[in-house]
């Protein structure tokens, strides 16, 4: 999988996830947002690995996570996301929304339609949300 790739499996899990919420299939939804946003993050990495270069087995270990904070980190965003929170407060509560998703929520059936509701927007908020952000660096 390539960074175009993870480019547009990021904004079919979104879509999928906004038509999951219209639908009212709230944990599915919640689901798929959260791939959005490991999908972009991920394609944020992969602009670190050079064609031919022999990349950094630690790095590219440390990408095969889920845990979307770990994904900022590894895909060399954090001192800039860290900055654009500190003097964007919208965006630093959408993160706080954000950051907790886990790929276990698979197995969360109480996912409720306010939570599914504000995960969608946290991440698709087109001024301060995450995942417009995120795609200005990708």
């Amino acid at each position: 999988m390539n960074r175009a790739d993870l480019q547009k499996v990021s904004m079919m899990r979104q879509r999928e996830a906004r038509a999951l919420l219209d639908a009212g299939h709230f944990p599915g939804s919640f689901y798929l947002m959260g791939y959005a946003v490991e999908c972009a993050l991920k394609a944020c990495f992969t602009k670190q690995i050079k064609r031919h270069d022999f990349p950094d087995k630690k790095l590219i270990n440390d990408a095969y996570t889920h845990n979307l904070e770990h994904l900022v980190k590894t895909a060399g965003l954090e001192d800039d996301f860290k900055e654009d929170k500190e003097v964007n407060p919208s965006l630093e509560l959408n993160w706080t929304t954000v950051k907790d998703w886990s790929e276990s929520k698979r197995y969360d059936v109480d996912i409720t339609q306010t939570q599914a509701r504000d995960l969608y927007l946290a991440c698709t908020a087109p001024k301060n949300g995450v995942l417009p952000w995120i795609r200005k660096r990708w």
